[in-house]
């Protein structure tokens, strides 16, 4: 049975399958990804964020005298164990301050080259441009994940906490910020050719202004709120993820009228809920979405039939560990970020490289001149590719 509650942290609202047993169960918040407990109702306890793992050594000191004796014996080497270090302390300490030197910097670990980098790791992605910085001020950022490039070069950045969305020109230069809703995250952002920002908060998909963030109008859909996700596809149509008890793909026109859905596109597949999808699109019109909790990329035709799938969980080249954006390029490569970079694939999943863009990539878009642009917390990069 199908339940939804409240999220504690940010308000939004979360929907979960309760357990036969009804117990022990867990959720995701779609909005600001916070794991969390469920409510239980026959303890009155509500929904609780999840941030430790607390273990509770009363109740099993309580079982019993064998109970007493297992954690007496388990207890014992540890206890030495601890004696022992404290013992060789003086002993140790002076040839570990030999050892460290306090200004030494360790350099981070690079990434082994994978399959099919052909060993141009380095070479295929080429900073053109990187402006912002930790702050609240013009052209600077806090949390920056979503970011749109509209025909004429404008970049928008929204950030993720306090509705905040800031302009700049095609070279990085602030010209003007707007807000939108501050209390609620924006987890969704796109922008068509002629500089019309839709702006994905509180499951609605509203129109605005990229100028001046004026208020358009909102798109209406009949399965009413529950929008996670948006893209600008080729002919000027929009491309939504939607979830309400069900992870669907709505395709819009260019007049914003809602013309295909695509039901259960990814657990209609693996059999598997999906409370968290990225949508990218192609120029022939086929569809990307990615199952943030799936760990995988299913695409679909421009008429909305399932085509393939490709990644699964793992740290290999071609797996995903929490992934966050996709994007596609003009040459129809698919580009998946997460924690090892971004990785390439080509238009039916082969894989193809990683790189680093030079920070954790939580929002990526294209230009018309197939050039990258990354949305990276604090900063955005612009990126020109090669062929891997």
């Amino acid at each position: 049975m199908l339940t939804t509650f409240d999220c504690p942290k940010c308000g939004a609202p979360v929907s979960y399958e309760k357990d036969v047993i009804g117990a022990n169960l867990t959720a995701r918040c779609s909005y600001c990804n916070s794991s969390l407990s469920v409510p239980d109702e026959i303890r009155g306890r509500p929904a609780q964020i999840i941030s430790t793992v607390n273990i509770d050594l009363r109740n099993a000191v309580s079982g019993g005298k064998a109970t007493r004796w297992i954690l007496l014996i388990v207890l014992i080497p540890v206890f030495g164990v601890l004696i022992g270090a404290i013992a060789m302390g003086g002993f140790l300490a002076p040839l570990l301050k030999s050892s460290i030197s306090p200004n030494k910097i360790t350099p981070p670990t690079k990434l082994a080259p994978g399959p099919g980098d052909k060993g141009a790791r380095n070479t295929f992605a080429t900073q053109l441009l990187n402006f912002g910085s930790e702050g609240i001020g013009p052209g600077m950022f806090k949390d920056a994940r979503s970011i749109a490039v509209d025909a004429s070069g404008k970049i928008y950045v929204g950030e993720y906490s306090g509705g905040r969305i800031q302009v700049f020109d095609r070279e990085g230069k602030f010209i003007t910020q707007w807000s939108v809703d501050p209390k609620m995250p924006l987890v969704g952002m796109a922008a068509d050719r002629s500089g019309v920002v839709y702006i994905v908060q509180s499951g609605a998909i509203s129109r605005h202004e990229g100028a001046t963030g004026k208020l358009l109008g909102q798109l209406e859909y009949a399965g009413g709120w529950g929008f996670d996700d948006i893209r600008v596809a080729a002919d000027g149509g929009l491309v939504a993820a939607w979830y309400k008890n069900r992870d669907d793909i709505v395709r819009f026109n260019s007049a914003g009228q809602a013309v295909r859905t695509i039901r259960a596109a990814i657990s209609s597949i693996t059999d598997d809920s999906e409370l968290d999808t990225r949508v990218a699109v192609d120029g022939l019109g086929n569809i990307y979405a990615l199952g943030s909790f799936n760990n995988a990329v299913f695409k679909f035709t421009p008429e909305g039939k399932y085509s393939t799938r490709f990644g699964s969980n793992g740290d290999q080249p071609g797996q995903f560990r929490a992934p966050s954006a996709i994007a596609v390029d003009g040459k129809g490569r698919v580009y998946v970020s997460d924690f090892k970079g971004i990785q390439v694939f080509d238009g039916n999943g082969r894989y193809l490289t990683v790189f680093n863009p030079g920070g954790a990539a939580s929002g990526m878009v294209f230009n018309d001149q197939n050039e990258l642009f990354v949305a990276a917390r604090n900063h955005v990069l612009k990126l020109a590719l090669k062929e891997p």
